[in-house]
């Protein structure tokens, strides 16, 4: 568990010109709904009869509106350096999510959400929601939960607050509020994870109030998403005294904060009132004993490493495994000997992140518990192609990556690594004729295009290069930089008719999209 909470991030300066810079860009002045803990709340949520919202809500911020606005969030969050852009871990926390969400499919709203969970990487215990069904989660958080339901009602909690749309509500009650840049309102909550100064960079543009006043659930808010979380932690087979033994932790936690702590986090009390209710309602459950799946502790290893990979951070996190991999507990050990594998890979060596990486393997499938891991996760399949293509073993690198594809053909990060791992061994047709139609299946997807766009430069299809990152762009809803390429494409010698037509219906499809947009922002 991180026992590390900083009142300044090295990197405030780096945010605050990210804010002023993407603040002066946007145009749309509706909230962005953080859910901040003083120490990383924890968490759940209801989906069976959920109530619906008046009409003043409905008016102020349409479901479907909500959905946009998490987009527009989620692109700029995608671009910041602490997002953890990593397979495994995006992989793992939407399985978690989705069970969840199965257990109480209403949950998802009118709107039938396609919730996103994703982690950043910050040490502070900490969550939040963004409008449409947009969760994050610290680095920080994953390591101090203990047990997979712990972070399951953290996770429960999160989807309370999106399935009730306290967004709307917030919107509804302050609608009369200055206009903030949303961009820039997104970036602040990222800011103000961990650092006051960032967080004052916002304040000092002359938005902070009414900034604070969005960010701000009441406490009314707080403990509807504990009550309908806990719904959810249940129904979905978790343990609920995770929800009550993480409140716990997390009041403990508070010590840690000084007067200097982000005003948000103070803002959002964990008290005494919540807890207890929690507390009388896991008394009226039967008691149930929930075994923690394998691949929560490779979460964990995963994460402390990708949560600091400075040499120092490495050092850390290679002291703490070889201290984990003591333990008598089988997957203590797993999780070690994967973690230290990791480490050893992050430090170039590959010979031993391969004897390790083995070794964790042997130990897995020893294991009864963990057998299915092997299959039914990319835990370590992830790990093996990176230490293949580090150790330019390519032909094995997509060897692998091809059987664990047809193993779990819906990971989106194995289809990544077996695309960079295809470029890496040259074979850019292939890579090519495998893209064109996972973007056919995969529409939304811009990373997709971002590496069409990075096969067709090694071939040398300039026109195709910059119609795909047009692509990815415009998935980002970034219209500006969408047009931008579809010009430089345009100018490009190897463009024929069929990129001109392309292009040309793409810029009419796109003109048309960002016109409905900004007319339905001038109704707001």
């Amino acid at each position: 568990m991180s026992g590390v909470y900083p009142a300044v991030s090295p990197r405030g300066a780096l945010i605050r010109k990210k804010i002023t810079q993407i603040g002066r860009l946007a145009t749309m002045g509706l909230i962005l709904a953080s859910c901040i803990y003083p120490a990383g709340r924890s968490a759940s949520v209801q989906a069976q009869n959920l109530p619906n919202l008046g009409d003043t809500a409905r008016e102020d911020l349409s479901p479907l509106m909500e959905r946009r606005l998490g987009e527009q969030i989620m692109s700029s969050v995608r671009r910041d350096p602490d997002y953890m852009d990593d397979g495994p871990v995006s992989e793992y926390l939407n399985r978690l999510g989705n069970r969840m969400l199965d257990a109480r499919p209403d949950a998802r709203g009118e709107q039938s959400y396609d919730f996103e969970f994703f982690a950043v990487r910050d040490p502070v215990l900490n969550a939040f929601a963004f409008p449409g069904g947009f969760i994050g989660f610290h680095s920080g958080l994953i390591l101090a939960a203990q047990s997979e339901s712990e972070l399951a009602s953290v996770m429960g909690h999160e989807i309370g607050h999106v399935a009730q749309r306290h967004i709307a509500r917030m919107i509804a009650g302050q609608k009369y509020d200055a206009f903030i840049p949303l961009a820039a309102l997104a970036l602040a909550i990222l800011a103000a994870r961990s650092s006051p100064d960032a967080a004052m960079a916002v304040a000092a543009g002359g938005q902070g109030l009414a900034i604070q006043k969005q960010l701000n659930f009441s406490r009314e808010a707080e403990r509807e998403a504990d009550r309908i979380g806990f719904q959810i932690l249940r129904d979905a087979g978790f343990d609920t005294n995770g929800m009550v033994a993480f409140f716990g932790r997390l009041q403990a936690s508070m010590r840690n904060y000084t007067d200097n702590a982000p005003a948000y986090l103070r803002s959002h009390p964990l008290t005494s009132d919540r807890i207890a209710d929690i507390q009388a309602r896991v008394l009226d459950q039967r008691y149930r004993q929930v075994e923690d799946s394998i691949d929560f502790f490779l979460l964990k290893a995963r994460i402390r490493v990708l949560q600091d990979a400075t040499v120092q951070g490495l050092m850390d996190s290679k002291a703490a495994f070889d201290l984990q991999i003591k333990s008598e507990r089988t997957e203590d050990k797993i999780a070690a000997t994967y973690g230290l594998a990791f480490v050893a890979l992050k430090q170039l060596d590959t010979l031993k992140a391969q004897t390790l990486y083995n070794e964790a393997r042997k130990l897995a499938e020893q294991s009864k518990s963990a057998q299915s891991t092997l299959t039914r996760s990319s835990m370590f399949a992830s790990l093996a192609i990176d230490i293949a293509v580090a150790e330019k073993r390519y032909p094995q690198a997509i060897a692998d990556a091809e059987k664990s594809m047809q193993q779990l053909p819906l990971s989106r990060g194995l289809v990544y690594q077996y695309v960079e791992a295809l470029i890496a061994a040259k074979q850019e047709a292939k890579a090519e004729v495998f893209l064109r139609d996972q973007v056919v299946l995969y529409r939304q997807d811009a990373r997709l295009q971002n590496l069409l766009a990075k096969v067709y430069a090694a071939q040398g299809k300039q026109a195709l290069q910059h119609i795909a990152l047009a692509e990815a762009y415009a998935i980002q809803v970034n219209w500006k930089a969408a047009m931008q390429q579809l010009e430089l494409a345009r100018r490009e010698k190897d463009a024929q008719y069929y990129e001109l037509s392309v292009i040309d219906a793409r810029e009419r499809e796109w003109k048309e999209a960002h016109k409905e947009e900004l007319t339905e922002k001038n109704k707001k």
